[in-house]
């Protein structure tokens, strides 16, 4: 989608999910012709003409000012992620070549990676819980021992490698590995929409994201809601083959010297069936290794 088509399609979800109660817009009844707030509303919360607003839902956020641009965020009652999302989105509208310029509220992350670090490897060989490192387009590109005992369904007969959005959503056995899997899927869609709106000029991820949208009416559909979320940490349950059912709690560390890469572990309240569940799973894995 080009960056027009995308500012378009963001501002709009975005004002149509507004109510004039949200937005503290006094309001009489009677029948409303749009969906969430009218334009000349937001212009109004934001400062600005109902003209240049509409300029700007239209696709144009080329020269856009962060202070225009932090006004439509606090008009349109963005989060964090949300924020960032409009500031990368703006960015992109000037070119390749313009970069978000730090501390404008764009969350910077470099192109998708594959390579990783001997001494990255090492840190995964000392964690002594399920982890993983994977680059902004959801590739697992290195696992520890225990991370790759939980996913062991989902790697290729032969493979070292896999693509956990893929995996999730062309997978049938994802449906069964993750308990809940409309909030994961849905959370994995939106983490790849900010990622999209970083990194628009991303080959791999653009390539990923038609395959996934031609094949997975879900992720369609998730896709085409514009929503994006940090997916920094989450509480989740998971169905392993061998072990069962067991709770563990994800957290993503983000690897400064590798822009792109982040190394996401799985950690399980200690002296809890899921503590077992993840012993079990170590005991197999040595096993079977």
């Amino acid at each position: 989608m080009e960056n027009r088509d995308e500012v378009r399609a963001f501002l709009t979800t975005r004002r149509e999910r507004l109510t004039p109660e949200q937005a503290s817009i006094p309001y009489y009844g009677g029948r409303r012709r749009v969906k969430g707030l009218r334009r000349e509303e937001v212009a109004m919360l934001a400062g600005m003409s109902t003209d240049y607003y509409t300029r700007l839902e239209r696709g144009n956020l080329s020269g856009v000012s962060d202070v225009v641009l932090d006004s439509l965020a606090r008009a349109l009652q963005l989060d964090e992620a949300e924020r960032g999302h409009l500031f990368n989105l703006a960015s992109a509208a000037k070119g390749p070549a313009r970069a978000a310029k730090p501390g404008s509220g764009a969350r910077s992350r470099g192109s998708a990676r594959t390579g990783v670090r001997e001494g990255v490897l090492r840190i995964l060989d000392t964690i002594n819980a399920p982890a993983y490192v994977r680059n902004a387009r959801f590739d697992v590109v290195a696992s520890n021992r225990l991370g790759r005992a939980l996913f062991s369904d989902a790697y290729p007969d032969g493979e070292t490698v896999f693509n956990l959005a893929r995996y999730t959503f062309l997978d049938p056995r994802s449906r069964e590995f993750f308990v809940e899997w409309e909030r994961i899927g849905r959370d994995s869609v939106a983490a790849l929409r900010l990622e999209a709106g970083s990194n628009p000029y991303d080959r791999g991820l653009t390539d990923l994201v038609g395959e996934l949208s031609t094949r997975s009416e879900e992720f369609r559909t998730w896709w085409a809601s514009h929503n994006v979320k940090f997916h920094n940490t989450s509480t989740k349950t998971l169905r392993h083959p061998v072990v069962g059912e067991f709770e563990v709690t994800g957290e993503a560390l983000v690897l400064p010297g590798d822009p792109g890469l982040t190394i996401v572990t799985y950690t399980v309240e200690p002296a809890s069936p899921s503590a077992e569940a993840l012993d079990f799973l170590a005991s197999w894995s040595t096993q079977n290794a």
